[in-house]
Parts: C-alpha cells; structure tokens; sequence
C-alpha cells in the first residue's frame, strides 16, 4: 500500500508479464479451463451453502414462484463481479485497495467487523451443512445433530489440510471435480422431478413472493443472497491473479469465464428450488438432507437418494474449501491496507493469510450448537446485506474516467449496479 498509484500500476503490469513468459501457454482442453477456471471456482464457492440448503427451504416454503429470484440474484452477482474485474485490471490494484485508498480508511474499519461476523456466520453454517451432508450418508451416531457437530469440524479440518498441501493449482483441480459432481447429481435429480414447463416457466417469468407466513420476502432475499455467493464474489481478483490476468485486454476472458460460471450457479439454484418444491420440510433440523432424501427415495429409488447425498455433498463442501481458500485474501488484504505496510502480491504467504484461514476452520465450530436452518438463514440475510453496500461502492469508483480510464461504467453496468441497489432497497423498506 506503499505505492503511488502508478507505480502500482506497473508493478502488476511487470509482475503479469513475468508470468507469463514463466507459464507456458495451454492449447485445447487445458486452455479452455485456464479460462473458465476462475469463474467456475465463483460457481462452487457461491452454491454450496447458499442454494443447496437456501434454495431448498425457500423452495420448500414459497414453491416454484420464486425460481425467478434465483436469475435475477445470478445477474446481480455477475454486474458486480464484472464491475469488480474491470476495476483490478483498470488499476493494477484489488478492489478492497482502491476502497481504502480513495475512500478512505474508515472504509477498512467498517469492513474488518463485518468480515469477522460474516466469517462466523458462514463458518458455522458450511461446517454443519458439511456435517449433515455426511450424517446423512453416514448415520454413525445416534443423534442427528450430534453427527452435525463431529463431521462439521472433521469436514472443516479436512478442507483445512487439503489447502494447506495443494497449493492453488491443487485446490483448483479438486473444486473442478467437487463441481462436476454436484451440477450432475443435483440437476439430474431436478429432472427426474420436473414440475413441467407450465410451473416452471410461471415461476421463472412471473415474478411473485408468496407470503409465507410473514416470512416470504425474507427467505427471498436471503435466497438472492446465496445465488453465487456474497462477500466470496470479492475473492475472484485473487483468482485471476493467480491465473496471471492483469491487463485491460484480460476483461473479454473474465466476462466469458464469469458468464459461465453464473450459468452453473443460476443452474443449480433452479435445480435446488425444484427439488426443495418437491418435498415438506417440517422444522430445521440437523436431519435435513435425510428427511429430503427419504421423500426422494420412493420417487427416484435408493439410487436416486444417494446421486442426491452424493451431489449434496460435493456442493457444500466445494463451498467449505472455497471460502478457507479465498476468504483470507480479504482479511490480509485490509489488514495491510489499513496498516499501511505490506506489499499487496502474494498474498497466501503472509502471517495475516494463514493466520486467518486457520481461525475460519476452527472458531466457527463453536457455533455448530444452533439450528442449522437459523444459522443459514443468518448467514444468507448478512451476505445479502453486503450486495447494496458493494454496488455503491462500484457505481462512485468505476464510474470516474481519472482511475479507471476507458474501463469505466457504461450503460449497462450503470443499470445493473442501481438494479441492485433499488431492489435490496425496496426490501428493507418493506
């Protein structure tokens, strides 16, 4: 943070050229994952927690008529993600150093608390859908919520082992085979319950919140939440550092990988709201998973109910390692920032970083003791709350030519960014 802006600039300029005479180019198949690898980690970290559980109780609750908030939250979430790679490769500088720095730093010190409590919150909730994913397949205790417990923190010390040996490339390579799992199994078991074009095409055309109770728009705001993840979608300029994108040219390659990225998470959103249509779920227990399995397994047979375990699974804990990998970006990244002294590259290599994605595995756990449909609910409403403050923050930034030159917002990224802002602000007031 000690760079002038633009001798930022051509250190990241530098440091992307050094890489890539290092990396030899990939042609063919490698080269088609070199490009959508980044977004497809956006798809795996966003639907773990957030639609697997979300989308199933919202489906659950308010049917097929909010099957159009799963599209709308997925294009949401690309304006912003999109805005976020045109300001780093605009820059040379991630977004949470351009906040800071033309901001100011009291927007670090709003940002540091709500990060802790957001980190608790999804902490706790990928740990016991972890947990109960593999009570589910593994009834090995007596109490359901006692398998929640074991499994949630042996889930979170795996995720937690397998990073710290893997490296970046490792851990793209195990999400890559934790997402195929999970858009097969769950999409398939979405089609073996199809409600049939007439439903399915009213809910995703004819906007409606279903009351619920009182509870409607709630759980159809935290659904919009959980659609491709909230605070993790920051975490994507660390991903395409890695991948050694830092010029204005790179921003085609980004639109093409976040595009598909969002087309699997808008996927699996839908596919999770129509099974979540097919069941009743009474209560919010630790036997979830079960209970829907047990409705599925007369429908789809015993096959059909371990594809649905086996897919549940590997959606949440694809997010588990996601948010371990890329959450502590966030927090090494203000906390120089704010300090004032650290270099911004290479992240993963300071104390701040390892020290961080450490208490991400291990202090959540203690939250593992509450209702596993409230703490989901927390933390698909807080995530959801972070969506309004960002796309502010990308309308003043991205919107002066002075920093981001001709990168800056055009008219389709202005209307998608006060889109944002206008729904979630519609929400509160009502």
């Amino acid at each position: 943070m000690v760079f002038t802006h633009s001798a930022h600039l051509v250190s990241k300029s530098g440091e992307g050229e050094i890489r890539a005479m290092r990396t030899p180019k990939p042609s063919g198949f490698a080269a088609l994952i070199a490009v959508i690898a980044p977004g497809m980690l956006v798809a795996a970290t966003g639907v773990g927690a957030g639609d697997l559980a979300t989308a199933t109780f919202s489906g659950s609750q308010l049917g097929l008529a909010v099957l159009w908030a799963v599209v709308v939250g997925g294009l949401f979430k690309f304006t912003l993600n999109e805005g976020l790679a045109r300001w780093q490769l605009a820059t040379g500088s991630t977004f949470i150093e351009g906040a800071v720095r033309h901001l100011g730093k009291a927007v670090g010190w709003v940002f540091l608390p709500y990060l802790l409590l957001w980190s608790l919150f999804v902490g706790t909730a990928l740990m016991g859908a972890c947990g109960v994913a593999l009570y589910a397949i593994v009834p090995a205790f007596e109490q359901a919520a006692t398998g929640k417990v074991v499994f949630g923190i042996a889930a979170s010390a795996l995720g937690f082992g397998l990073l710290r040996v893997s490296g970046y490339r490792g851990f793209e390579r195990i999400m890559g085979v934790l997402i195929g799992l999970m858009v097969i199994t769950v999409t398939g078991t979405a089609l073996l319950l199809w409600p049939g074009a007439d439903a399915f095409l009213s809910g995703l055309l004819i906007p409606s919140i279903p009351d619920a109770g009182g509870q409607g728009l709630i759980w159809t705001v935290g659904l919009m939440g959980g659609v491709g993840g909230t605070v993790t979608i920051l975490c994507y300029g660390y991903w395409i550092r890695e991948r050694g994108r830092f010029r204005t040219e790179d921003l085609r390659t980004c639109r093409l990988d976040l595009a598909a990225g969002y087309g699997v998470t808008v996927l699996f959103g839908l596919g999770m709201v129509v099974i979540g249509d097919s069941v009743v779920i009474d209560g919010g227990g630790a036997d979830l998973l079960i209970r829907v399995a047990d409705v599925l397994e007369p429908r789809l047979g015993l096959a059909g109910r371990w594809v649905f375990l086996v897919g549940a699974l590997a959606a949440v804990f694809s997010s588990l390692l996601g948010v371990w990998q890329s959450v502590p970006y966030l927090f090494a990244d203000v906390w120089y920032g704010l300090r004032g002294g650290a270099p911004s590259t290479d992240l993963m290599s300071t104390r701040a970083y390892s020290g961080y994605q450490l208490a991400l595995a291990t202090i959540p756990a203690l939250g593992l003791f509450i209702s596993f449909r409230e703490a989901q609910l927390l933390y698909a409403v807080t995530g959801a709350a972070f969506m309004p403050l960002l796309a502010l923050a990308l309308l003043i930034l991205n919107g002066r030519s002075s920093l981001v030159g001709n990168l800056r917002n055009r008219f389709l990224a202005i209307g998608g960014l006060l889109g944002t802002l206008a729904f979630f602000a519609w929400a509160a007031f009502q």
